[in-house]
């Protein structure tokens, strides 16, 4: 199956999810740092953002402190209309 495009995801429901994680340095544990995260994401369940915190978890050597998130449908049911028309300008 090939990967849907940014259209199609929204019309299934998917809006774009950005996280940003807050971590430990692993050498210096009293640093913290950030990494921005973006994917289009299916809410509440947030399956992708979840997927990622534990492949970071398992990954990557810097701990996480915390992650913040937020979550906006770009295009909602019944905002989606096909139109077929033609405008003259005179």
């Amino acid at each position: 199956m090939s990967e849907m495009s940014e259209t199609e995801l929204m019309l299934r429901g998917y809006g774009l999810t950005t996280a940003q994680l807050f971590y430990r340095m692993p050498d210096y544990r009293n640093v913290l740092n950030t990494f921005v995260w973006q994917e289009y994401d299916l809410a509440p369940d947030h399956p992708k953002l979840f997927e990622f915190i534990e492949f970071w978890q398992d990954s990557i050597e810097g701990p996480l402190h915390s992650v913040q998130y937020t979550h906006r449908k770009m295009l909602a049911s019944g905002e989606w209309q096909q139109l077929v028309g033609e405008f003259t300008v005179q």
